[in-house]
């Protein structure tokens, strides 16, 4: 314990780690505080009174809980961070398939910032059209026949006024995040939506203390059932946290007076090289339907569609452990070229031995990475959709999502990839760590 308070001495001790933080903190603080701001237009009684006869147990509840309570408050950053998220999918996906976009990724710095650029103007088209959705849920949202929306304020006006702050606040909200990524500790998207899921902490407690105090649920099968949940994802993060090590033999070179090679290193291929993120586009891809099924709300057609794509439901679930799987190989293929890696030991005067250097190589590798990515994509994804199942078991939705699946593995993983770059600030000023003094074993 007293080593870890002297690494939190540690860290205020140095002048740009400590501004990094409070820049952090400060940013987030103004996420959480635009959570709570209502759009223009809506009457905040009647909307808390509505929100609080809701179910959290379905889709929206989810997307509720990744934007921190927002969506509940109709809040000018009720749309999230998901639209970026989102655009930044597309625009990958396109640079697998269209030659534009390969070239623009082929051209250093100016194609980045291309690609950049690009990555914004689909961001404000996908949150333009978000939020043309949530301005019709809006309208036909009442209690009691109340509406949220007075007739007073509906209208043409009404819904320019929605779609501009929503937009507006998606936008401002990419643009912290970029800012926390280039100034402050960590990545700026992840913590966003990693400050938002545990701002809903106290509220799943609440809801869940209050249904057990009414007996709709049984504190001893919850327990049961959220321990065996977070003993399988504890499971699993051992499990794709682990590596396959392929041996490199590097030959003897000498070079002036200094002699190199001669010994065996090894290249540590993961069990899952695509952390997080595989899981986070599939979930941003899965909002899609819901939005485009929210323009037609009367439609019976749409409606019994929009089943289909309930957070219980069967197709909703093995739609969204396939996007899982493929977005887990996707982003692999992104993060670690076998390519490269081939031609950089080619170049060293390196081989694996027993392989030919160059294609064979390449080759050998993309076959290992292929076959130990396979069984991380299958944690990833039966990790993700186990809380749609275990909340069939009378745990609310809210809760098990929070406990289990793809919240938990979001916290976990931002929060070992944050306290990594604050641990690279410490060693570098030759402080000790939270890695070392913690035992805490960050993702190397």
């Amino acid at each position: 314990m007293a080593k870890i308070q002297e690494t939190f001495r540690n860290i205020f001790k140095i002048h740009e780690l400590r501004q990094r933080l409070l820049y952090t903190f400060a940013l987030l603080v103004i996420v959480r505080i635009g959570a709570h701001v209502t759009l223009p237009g809506i009457d905040a009684k009647v909307l808390a009174d509505a929100m609080s006869n809701r179910t959290s147990d379905n889709l929206f509840g989810l997307y509720d809980l990744f934007v921190g309570g927002a969506f509940h408050n109709a809040a000018i950053f009720a749309l999230g961070i998901m639209p970026y998220i989102s655009s930044s999918i597309i625009i990958q996906l396109m640079g697998a398939v269209v030659p534009y976009f390969q070239k623009l990724q082929q051209e250093g710095e100016d194609g980045r910032k291309k690609i950049t650029q690009l990555t914004r103007y689909g961001t404000v088209l996908i949150s333009a059209l978000q939020a043309w959705g949530v301005t019709i849920h809006l309208l036909n949202l009442n209690n009691n026949g109340l509406p949220i929306v007075p007739d007073a304020v509906r209208g043409i006006g009404f819904t320019v006024s929605t779609i501009f702050f929503l937009v507006a606040g998606t936008m401002f909200m990419m643009w912290m995040g970029e800012q926390i990524t280039d100034k402050g500790i960590g990545n700026g998207i992840s913590l966003i939506i990693f400050i938002g899921i545990i701002d809903r902490f106290p509220y799943a407690i609440l809801d869940e203390y209050r249904l057990l105090d009414s007996g709709q649920r049984n504190l001893i099968i919850e327990l049961v059932i959220l321990t065996f949940m977070v003993l399988v994802i504890a499971g699993v993060v051992l499990v794709t946290q682990g590596t396959r090590r392929i041996p490199v033999q590097y030959a003897k070179r000498v070079v002036g007076r200094k002699v190199y090679g001669g010994v065996t290193q090894y290249i540590p291929l993961k069990v899952n090289t695509a952390g997080v993120m595989p899981i986070i586009f599939a979930q941003s891809i899965m909002f899609i339907p819901n939005t485009v099924l929210s323009f037609f709300p009367n439609n019976e057609f749409m409606q019994s569609l929009a089943h289909y794509f309930e957070y219980r439901s069967a197709t909703y679930s093995v739609i969204y452990a396939l996007m899982i799987i493929f977005f887990t190989y996707f982003y692999t293929a992104i993060a670690f070229n076998p390519k490269d890696v081939a031609d950089t030991m080619k170049k060293q005067g390196g081989f694996i031995p027993g392989i030919r250097p160059g294609k064979q190589t390449s080759d050998f590798i993309d076959n290992i990475l292929t076959k130990i990515t396979l069984p991380g994509s299958f944690f990833l994804a039966i990790v993700a959709i186990l809380p749609a199942f275990i909340s069939g078991f009378g745990v609310s939705g809210q809760f098990s999502s929070f406990f289990g699946g793809t919240s938990l593995l979001i916290i976990v993983g931002v929060a070992l990839d944050t306290l990594q770059q604050i641990e690279s600030h410490l060693l570098m000023r030759h402080y000790d760590g939270f890695m070392k003094s913690g035992k805490i074993k960050g993702r190397r």
